[in-house]
């Protein structure tokens, strides 16, 4: 099945997504991701002013075959965090990529993400799984 990757975004090997809008971050989960979880029935998010740390878990999502940790692409402060998500976690499945952001971010540096994978680089990573 082929899926979505916007060519915008930076992704992590974990299947985050991160779409820059200046110096914040808006980090959510790829359709991949969403595919592999299946049913999502529950999510966990930080709260505004929390703080996140790279490769650091942020909260979690599950699903009725796993739980998954969220990791974050970057350091910073959260800014946002989708809240109708939390009451419906399934929506995740409809617009990972549009509605069903997880949180926003106030980025502390943006080299942060310099070690980010290209879409190309993540279609060819999920592809091969």
């Amino acid at each position: 099945m082929a899926f979505e990757y916007p060519e915008d975004l930076k992704y992590l090997d974990t299947h985050e997504y991160v779409r820059l809008d200046g110096e914040t971050a808006i980090v959510g989960i790829t359709a991949f991701a969403v595919d592999q979880l299946g049913d999502i029935v529950f999510l966990e998010l930080p709260e505004v002013g929390d703080t996140v740390e790279k490769g650091e878990k942020f909260g979690t999502v599950e699903s009725v075959k796993a739980v998954e940790d969220l990791k974050s692409p970057v350091n910073g402060t959260v800014l946002a965090v989708n809240l109708p998500l939390l009451d419906t976690p399934e929506a995740l499945a409809e617009d990972p990529y549009g509605e069903a952001w997880l949180i926003k971010v106030q980025i502390d540096d943006p080299a942060d993400l310099e070690d980010a994978l290209s879409v190309e680089e993540y279609r060819a990573q999920v592809e091969g799984e």
